[in-house]
């Protein structure tokens, strides 16, 4: 399975961006697809989560700013950015999680990451 994020770049503060990512592969069942987020030093965050049914949830930090779209039969996600601040620069990360609904093994794909850098 491979994920490929692509949107990212450079943007003034109080900008917007949007983030795509696509999946291809054998993915068995999609349970859920997330965005993160990592800065040098730091652990990866969540940014933004919608599970397969609708349910989403989204980092104190971005409420209000950013929207998750995700469509579980293309396996395909977004995330709309508005209101870009500079503290929102890092690395963002594409995730979707499967499960196998013969065994339910989990499944955790990664994409490789798209730089989004916010100037003041």
């Amino acid at each position: 399975v491979q994920l490929v994020e692509s949107g990212g770049g450079l943007v003034q503060a109080g900008g917007s961006l949007r983030l795509s990512c696509a999946a291809s592969g054998n993915i068995v069942s999609n349970m859920y697809m997330a965005w993160y987020r990592q800065t040098p030093g730091n652990q990866r965050e969540l940014v933004a989560h919608r599970y397969s049914q609708g349910t989403t949830d989204y980092a104190d930090s971005v409420k209000g700013r950013f929207t998750i779209f995700s469509d579980s039969v293309k396996n395909t996600a977004s995330l709309q950015m508005n209101s870009l601040r500079p503290d929102d620069t890092a690395i963002y990360y594409c995730n979707l999680g499967a499960r196998d609904p013969w065994t339910d093994r989990r499944f955790d794909y990664w994409g490789q990451g798209t730089q989004v850098t916010v100037s003041s």
